[in-house]
């Protein structure tokens, strides 16, 4: 039996990539802003910068893979 049964460990790849505000919301990134940059114009690549908020049917599936958050 390994010495880390019962315990959560976190997801590697969704620390990276999702954060948790101290209210408990999960912030996300934005898609559409690595390549392809230049069809399209500058006020969408600039609101592609900000991050927003995950959809609240994938919090649960987030957190879980974030336990000790």
């Amino acid at each position: 039996m390994s010495k880390n049964a019962g315990i959560a460990k976190t997801r590697k790849a969704v620390a990276k990539r999702f954060k948790v505000t101290a209210t408990g919301k999960v912030l996300r990134r934005k898609q559409g802003k690595r390549h392809i940059l230049q069809n399209k114009n500058r006020k969408r690549k600039r609101n592609l910068g900000k991050v927003a908020l995950v959809a609240e049917v994938d919090v649960k599936a987030i957190k879980m893979n974030l336990p000790f958050h």
